[in-house]
């Protein structure tokens, strides 16, 4: 168990923390809507269109419900609950205030996620200042924002994050130095990341429960059983990781960038699929101007109704990031992909190989390298829209096929992603 901090003056060894933003969508909506305050609020897509919960308030998660749960379900638990669908922007800007006050404390910030990242204050590398007294500052800081956090402190990442989740909200948890192996052993074995439902279902069945049944197991009986895997395992819980936390870093080279979602209803005539199609076309041209990206491959996604993938690729005779242009060319990968009348769940479009335009960093007007002729109306269209719904958010502008779908995806979040 962990030392009350009264009964330490000096920490000895490595300082790594874990911060875990508490309820953090709910409680920027509750920040930013002060009439929300002390009610159950759930950020996530629709109960009548397939969503799913993405967080809870505290308020909330009294009534049952937590994150991936199903909508519907949610609804049932917690029938009084307050509903949005969220403002992911809002939401990475007060992450990124929150990653400033660490970095604030020390340069080795690991931001492994929009609410949670890792960091070391090990007394002497940065600082002479005992890391509670550090972690109790930055609790105090990141609260003047008006949400709040809880952070787990240990010797490595492994303590640090199971601590972090002992006691929230806006829990301080202090695994002092030589003291792992009895904060770690009662805990089950699924308390530990890496160790999902399969993992732990194969140690149960060979009498591994918890992790301190972990620790005292074989490691070359591990290895057999789960592969390289296992001796690291056995590491961990243990208490005997050695961790590193990279410094706060330049954001790694982007390979693709892409944008996918899924409808509320089945999509079956063509003109639905492909107007489909270059909605999402449209939402990754944006993401691709907002990097200063221009990509020469484009790819097609698409997931039937029974939940079978398929995808195509083709080749761009120059790099772009207009929608106009490798809007058309993933409309015309449909033909390889689908046949009219198959149900259509999900649908993505990516754009990848940057190698003629990484890094590149384009203006409101810059031409990139396939605006030539008739494209570059329709380019400068796109960024002028960009503008517009940068300033005055993304319903300012819409064009038919936005205004189609606009309530007719499940309402969770779209998935957007870089891919390095």
């Amino acid at each position: 168990m962990a030392k009350s901090t009264h009964d330490i003056l000096e920490w000895d060894g490595p300082a790594i923390g874990l911060l875990d933003l508490d309820a953090f969508f709910a409680s920027v909506e509750q920040l930013d809507h002060p009439e929300w305050r002390g009610k159950p609020v759930i950020v996530g897509g629709s109960a009548d269109h397939r969503g799913v919960v993405s967080t809870a308030s505290y308020e909330a998660r009294r009534y049952g419900v937590h994150s991936a749960m199903p909508s519907a379900q949610a609804r049932r638990l917690c029938p009084n609950a307050i509903w949005t669908h969220g403002n992911f922007t809002r939401y990475r800007e007060v992450s990124a205030e929150v990653m400033d006050i660490l970095s604030a404390e020390t340069p080795l910030v690991e931001q492994v996620s929009i609410d949670e990242a890792f960091f070391d204050v090990t007394p002497g590398r940065f600082s002479r200042e005992n890391p509670i007294e550090i972690c109790r500052r930055v609790q105090a800081r990141v609260a003047t924002l008006g949400v709040s956090c809880s952070i787990g402190l240990g010797v490595n990442k492994t303590v640090a994050k199971i601590a972090s989740e002992r006691d929230k909200p806006r829990g301080l948890t202090v695994v002092f130095p030589g003291t792992e192996g009895t904060f770690l052993a009662p805990l089950p074995t699924g308390a530990m990341s890496g160790v999902g439902p399969a993992t732990e279902r194969r140690l149960a069945a060979m009498g591994i429960h918890t992790l301190g049944d972990l620790a005292r197991a074989d490691a070359q009986e591990l290895r057999t059983a789960l592969g390289v895997m296992g001796p690291r395992l056995v590491e961990r819980a243990a208490g005997l990781e050695r961790s590193r936390v990279a410094e706060r870093a330049v954001p790694e080279e982007v390979k693709s960038v892409s944008n996918e979602r899924t409808f509320d209803h089945d999509l079956t005539t063509s003109d639905e699929v492909r107007a489909a199609v270059l909605h999402i076309a449209a939402m990754t041209g944006r993401r691709l101007r907002r990097k200063g990206l221009a990509g020469s491959t484009v790819t097609l996604k698409l997931r039937y109704a029974d939940l079978h993938v398929r995808t195509a690729q083709r080749q761009l005779p120059a790099p772009t990031n207009d929608e106009h242009v490798f809007g058309p060319v993933a409309v015309d990968l449909l033909g390889g992909l689908w046949r009219e009348g198959t149900p259509v769940r999900l649908v993505g479009v990516g754009i990848s190989d940057f190698s003629d335009g990484q890094g590149q960093q384009l203006g409101l007007f810059d031409e990139t390298p396939y605006e030539e002729g008739a494209h570059r109306d329709q380019a400068a269209l796109s960024k002028l829209t960009d503008a517009l719904r940068d300033r005055f958010g993304d319903g300012a502008v819409s064009y038919g096929r936005d205004l189609r779908f606009r309530d007719h995806t499940t309402g969770t979040a779209p998935m957007g992603k870089d891919k390095g």
